[in-house]
C-alpha cells in the first residue's frame, strides 16, 4: 500500500538521468478538471513512475496509475464507485516540433523549464482512462427501464416506417 504524497513538480531530466522509480500518492479532489467532468472525488490516485533514457536516447516516462472514482450513472446520475487505471508511456519534449518526431507508441509531455507539473500529468491520464459511459446494473440503478421510455414512442416505433422516397413520389405526383 502507498503512503508517500508525490511532489507536484519534478525535474524529469535529472531524474532521467538517474534512472529514478517514484511511487505514491495523489488527492482527487486536487484535480479540477477531473471534478468538471464527472465532479467532486475523494480519495487519492496511486501513481507509479520510470524516469528512463531509451536505447533511441529519448528520455521517456513509464507510469501505471490506479483509483477509484465516483463517475455518474448515465440512467439515473447517481454516482457509483468504478476503478479506472492505465499505463502510459510518455516522451519528454521541449517543443511541437519534437513531440511530432515521436514514434506512435509514445504519447508527448511538454516540459519547460526544466520542470514538469505531475499534477497536471497524472489528471490528464486519469481523464484519458475515464470509461465512455458508466450504467447501474438494472436492477441496482433508480430509474428502471420503462421509465426511460415513453409509451407513446414505443407505439409509435412499432409501427413500419414508410419509405423516404414516399415524399418525392408524392412531390412529382406519383401518389
Amino acid at each position: 500500500m502507498l503512503t508517500t504524497r508525490l511532489p507536484g513538480h519534478v525535474e524529469p531530466y535529472k531524474l532521467a538521468a538517474r534512472d529514478e522509480h517514484l511511487e505514491g500518492l495523489m488527492a482527487l479532489d486536487a484535480f479540477a478538471r477531473l471534478t468538471e467532468a464527472v465532479g467532486p472525488q475523494q480519495g487519492d490516485v496511486e501513481v507509479w513512475l520510470d524516469f528512463t533514457i531509451d536505447a533511441q536516447g529519448r528520455r521517456v516516462i513509464q507510469g501505471r496509475l490506479r483509483a477509484e472514482l465516483q463517475l455518474p450513472c448515465r440512467r439515473c446520475l447517481t454516482p457509483m464507485a468504478q476503478r479506472v487505471e492505465s499505463e502510459f508511456l510518455l516522451g519528454m519534449v521541449t517543443s511541437d516540433a519534437l513531440a511530432a518526431e515521436l514514434p506512435s507508441t509514445h504519447e508527448p509531455v511538454l516540459v519547460e523549464n526544466e520542470q514538469l507539473n505531475l499534477l497536471t500529468v497524472v489528471e490528464d491520464e486519469l481523464i484519458l482512462s475515464l470509461p465512455q459511459v458508466v450504467y447501474h446494473d438494472e436492477a441496482d440503478c433508480a430509474v428502471s427501464r420503462d421509465q426511460l421510455t415513453s409509451g407513446e414512442e414505443a407505439a409509435a416505433s412499432a409501427a413500419p416506417a414508410s419509405s423516404p422516397f414516399d415524399v418525392l413520389r408524392h412531390l412529382k405526383g406519383k401518389s
